[in-house]
């Protein structure tokens, strides 16, 4: 079992670039091995989910919280702290961003 944190965006009415933003952030804190990216975006309910572990939890839920605070991203994003064990998106404890 594995720590896993979920980035939870509200996708808002705008348009959409701010995910490719996101993921090019995510990639590169993945090349530089501070948090690994776990598995492709999806989205849930009304939000885009991205997934991120293999770092502490500290480390995980400020590489979700620099998101948050990314321009263009919608604001009201939030963690899930879960693992890597957990069949369904959305279970674990939730976090509000930026920490």
């Amino acid at each position: 079992m594995a720590l896993l944190v979920e980035i939870h965006v509200p996708r808002g009415g705008g348009p959409a670039g701010w995910i490719d933003e996101v993921e090019d952030y995510l990639e590169g804190l993945d090349d530089r091995g501070e948090v690994a990216v776990y598995d492709d975006g999806e989205e849930f309910n009304d939000a885009h989910v991205f997934f991120i572990h293999a770092a502490s939890e500290e480390a995980l839920l400020d590489a979700a919280s620099q998101v948050a605070e990314m321009e263009g991203v919608p604001p009201g994003a939030w963690a899930m702290v879960t693992d890597d064990q957990l069949d369904e998106t959305g279970g674990g404890r939730r976090v509000e961003l930026p920490v």
